[in-house]
């Protein structure tokens, strides 16, 4: 049982489904799990498990009628704090809104939990999601799993670190400046920005936050394996019930199937960004991995823009974005 709270969601979600484990035994593992280690970490820092219970045993009701709700059926999660959870607080770390308590699910939210996920709580950010570190004066500060001494990231930190921790079986965050991303990369998990717009941020606001959505303000999945994130992914993407009379998420089929097929540009640095070393190693053991796979890689293509210049109009539109969280000093 030593390896079960850091199998991936889908291997825990086949577990349940072949009655391997049941939904409320497993749920009982993660809490567990957050009250033996999360003093440390500070990762979970909303729990909300009577009702996580609650559903863990309608789960395991429902797969006795052999009535499975979806792909997450049974697996226990958490969800970033900027997320609305009905009865729960969103206060994105900011103390004037302490008081704040949803009183409806976020698109998101909504769309896990019909896919049959049991959610028991949510998880650390800092100030307005506005740092790469998980401390706001609401929650206090969390700590990098590896070694507590350190930051997780942000500002999805709080859910890179439960999941790295073996916390929960699945997250979800936010990011507009690698607010998944560096917390996932921090933390030794996965993270996946999505393409701008298919996933809906409905719901992942502060209650003054009604204007049009920023364009480079993504909602996301973290995991801990690329599988989980691709689980995740299709379960929360998808036009909201505004935005679906407008377009649908229909991909067309692949061109190409094998990866003798396809031509891949491996781009290993770039000028005024060094790369770790490491990063760059791996990077150079997947493009001699897709060699051997006869797939035609290229290091000299490079994107027809000037990266410096990228970085200039990127910290413009990142200040443009997050304005409206910031005071006039």
């Amino acid at each position: 049982m030593l390896d079960v709270p850091f199998r991936s969601a889908r291997q825990l979600a086949a577990d349940i489904r072949k009655k391997k484990i049941g939904a409320l035994e497993l749920l009982d593992l993660y809490i567990a799990r957050v009250e033996k280690y999360d003093d440390a970490l500070n990762a979970v820092v909303v729990r909300d498990f009577a009702r996580a219970r609650t559903r863990a045993r309608a789960a395991d009701r429902a797969l006795a009628r052999r009535a499975a709700r979806g792909p997450l059926h049974g697996v226990p999660m958490t969800i970033k704090e900027s997320y609305d959870v009905a009865g729960l607080p969103t206060t994105w770390g900011v103390p004037t809104y302490k008081t704040n308590v949803a009183t409806r699910n976020a698109v998101v939210v909504d769309r896990l939990l019909g896919a049959g996920a049991v959610l028991f709580g949510k998880t650390n950010v800092p100030l307005f999601l506005a740092d790469w570190q998980s401390f706001n004066a609401i929650y206090g500060t969390t700590n990098n799993p590896w070694d507590v001494t350190r930051s997780p990231g942000g500002s999805s930190g709080g859910s890179a670190a439960a999941l790295a921790a073996g916390l929960t079986a699945l997250e979800a965050g936010s990011d507009i400046g690698s607010s998944i991303r560096n917390p996932a990369h921090f933390c030794g998990v996965y993270g996946h920005k999505p393409t701008w717009g298919i996933v809906p941020r409905t719901g992942q606001a502060l209650p003054w936050q009604k204007a049009a959505p920023v364009d480079i303000d993504v909602v996301g999945p973290l995991a801990r394996s690329s599988d989980d994130l691709a689980l995740a992914l299709s379960v929360m993407a998808g036009p909201d019930a505004i935005d679906a009379a407008g377009w649908q998420l229909r991909l067309r089929a692949p061109r190409h199937t094998r990866l003798r097929d396809f031509r891949v540009a491996l781009m290993l640095d770039a000028p005024g960004f060094p790369v770790d070393r490491d990063v760059r190693d791996r990077l150079a053991a997947l493009g001699e991995f897709l060699r051997r796979q006869k797939a035609k890689v290229d290091e000299r293509a490079r994107p027809a823009i000037d990266p410096a210049e990228a970085w200039r109009v990127y910290v413009r539109l990142l200040r443009a974005a997050t304005s409206d969280r910031q005071t006039d000093a």
